[in-house]
């Protein structure tokens, strides 16, 4: 990916030294990552710990009373608010909204990586020999949260990407970028289904298996000491189910740890014999190679894994309370069943997960009352059924706390929801079709976050994370997100921001430009017009509202860049056109950097 900061003649459009620039936007990120604002010059007290119950909602209220109130549901529930957004939820409501979305069919991110694939293939994009990747991967991501109609799937699905984890990092699975594409597809199409569904997927899924070293795991052999290989056993517990200590159903913990060394020894038993789906299963080098006489399935690698019994464990198998008998002929979908229905029926996984559902779409440390009906809905959705994760996401949605704002509500915005939100707000496009943003992990000269593309199977950050030294550490507060903040990713962000608005966002494209440009026609006909300009600007990508000072600061900004009059002989057009642009990215810029966007309220 492109990261440079453009010629000469462009970096000329901006008013101001690049560094002096980049000071200032910083020392806004820092402000708010304290808790202060743009113009605080006295620290606020830290905010009250979360209530014990949310109140009651107002009666009556099924549509947003605002346009910034539906912005502020939108920013939750999609990747961004839009114009046509907006005014879709204010005509139907919140309920009517949720429903129309999670009826809308997953947009495929698989479909989109092989159509990339053959256009690459076939020559059209002028990569001779080449192959769709990973940044095919990445550019399947990005224009479905940019563009698809399904945004609230899409933008569950990328929660559920953080909650169960596989990384394009990993040398084990780095190099089946297709696979890595129906991942997404199956979180996308089972993430709002059920729970004990998604799970067996997520469990018997080939890149999950190479991922935390499940498949072709293989029982107990007292010869050679072999031990089945425990590391899904511990995660899946762990990670993607019950946690490590026992909940109250509102995510309280209690005194007890959920799971112990004989629980994880006995899971793993489970997991022993799972292997690839093969043309001759249950052939020996099927379960080795994949492969049988020259003969394997072309999806291997995201059709579920298979049961092989000549390698499954026939132990008695304990874990959870449950114990899986001695099998005189072994049965791995007998034995997963078992292990997946005990997990699935714990009592800490409604609230285990639905407090991460919660911090990943509306906010960081929601209180027990909020978890505590998130829960119920997944013990019950209201019809018997357990693990309904879409009456789970409209829970979450709907609970009154997701609509109130105070000094403890929202979450930190990750660097992928802001630039998603950016592109949104404005309109980008992309020139080649492939969305070509490419790998944004660097701290120092990009985001320092790429979509699948978590450091380690525990994300990009802790659910539970506490900021050292922080007003929040203070006041008893979680902020998992600024687990990637710190001094080097605040500077990146905001030099890479400043790349994309003055450039556009990823790689070069035929025309010379960036791949990614937004449609600021409106903003450069306000450019002559600062307050209006600004007004604009922070109406589309803060929901709630800027402060007074901070509007003033940015119009002083914008009016400081003079705008000539033309010519007589038009020669100075260009000059001109230079000086409005340099007004919207300045207007841009200082709000995307500000600690107003970079909360999500």
């Amino acid at each position: 990916m492109q990261q440079s900061g453009g010629s000469l003649a462009q970096r000329s459009t901006w008013p101001w030294s690049r560094r002096w620039f980049a000071v200032l936007a910083l020392l806004a990120v820092l402000a708010g990552c304290g808790g202060g604002g743009v113009g605080t010059s006295t620290p606020t007290p830290p905010p009250a710990p979360p209530p014990a119950s949310a109140p009651a909602p107002a009666p009556g209220i099924e549509k947003p009373a605002t346009r910034t109130e539906a912005a502020r549901f939108l920013t939750q529930a999609t990747f961004g608010p839009t114009t046509a957004d907006i005014d879709r939820l204010m005509q139907i409501g919140y309920a009517a909204w949720i429903d129309e979305q999670l009826a809308l069919p997953f947009g495929s991110h698989r479909a989109l990586w092989e159509a990339a694939d053959a256009a690459i293939r076939s020559g059209a994009t002028g990569q001779i020999g080449a192959t769709a990747g990973q940044a095919e991967v990445i550019g399947a991501f990005w224009k479905q949260a940019v563009t698809a109609p399904d945004q609230l799937r899409q933008r569950v699905a990328f929660a559920w990407s953080q909650i169960v984890v596989i990384s394009g990092q990993d040398s084990a699975i780095n190099d089946q970028p297709r696979a890595m594409t129906a991942w997404m597809d199956l979180l996308g199409e089972q993430g709002q289904g059920s729970y004990r569904t998604l799970l067996e997927s997520v469990s018997r899924h080939p890149l999950m298996g190479r991922y935390l070293s499940h498949l072709r795991n293989q029982r107990a052999d007292t010869r050679t000491g072999r031990v089945p290989d425990e590391n899904f056993a511990r995660e899946v517990m762990q990670l993607f189910s019950i946690g490590v200590v026992r909940l109250d159903e509102s995510g309280r913990p209690l005194a007890d740890a959920t799971y112990g060394p004989a629980d994880i020894a006995g899971l793993a038993r489970v997991f022993t014999g799972w292997s690839w789906a093969c043309p001759d299963w249950p052939d020996n080098n099927c379960f080795a190679n994949g492969s049988a006489g020259g003969l394997s399935d072309p999806e291997r690698w995201f059709k579920p894994m298979l049961g092989y019994p000549q390698y499954h464990s026939a132990e008695e198998k304990s874990f959870l309370g449950v114990t899986v008998a001695p099998q005189g002929l072994p049965d791995p979908p007998a034995s997963l069943k078992a292990a997946l229905d005990a997990l699935a029926a714990h009592p800490n996984v409604g609230p285990f997960i639905g407090r991460q559902l919660i911090q990943r779409l509306v906010t960081s440390n929601p209180s027990p009352d909020y978890v505590g009906a998130v829960a119920r809905v997944f013990a019950n959705n209201g019809a018997g059924v357990r693990g309904d994760l879409k009456a789970v996401v409209k829970t979450i949605l709907m609970h009154p706390e997701a609509r109130q704002v105070s000094g403890h509500s929202g979450k930190l915005r990750e660097p992928v929801l802001r630039l998603a939100a950016y592109l949104r707000a404005f309109g980008a496009t992309s020139e080649s079709g492939f969305w070509r943003v490419g790998n944004t992990d660097s701290p120092t000269t990009s985001l320092g976050q790429t979509p699948l593309r978590a450091p380690s199977v525990f994300n990009f950050y802790r659910p539970g994370y506490v900021p050292p030294g922080t007003r929040a550490a203070a006041a008893g507060l979680v902020v998992p997100e600024m687990q990637i903040v710190h001094e080097t990713s605040t500077a990146g962000y905001v030099n890479a921001m400043r790349d994309f608005v003055g450039l556009g966002v990823g790689a070069n494209a035929a025309s010379g430009k960036r791949d990614l440009q937004p449609n600021l026609k409106a903003e450069l006909a306000l450019a002559d017009k600062p307050a209006e300009l600004v007004a604009r600007i922070t109406e589309r990508l803060v929901p709630g509202g800027v402060p007074a000072g901070f509007t003033g600061i940015v119009e002083q900004a914008v009016a400081s860049v003079a705008i000539p009059a033309l010519n007589a002989s038009g020669s100075n057009q260009k000059s001109i056109d230079d000086a409005r642009r340099a007004r919207v990215n300045i207007a841009l810029l200082l709000t995307l950097v500000s600690p107003e966007f970079i909360v999500q309220k």
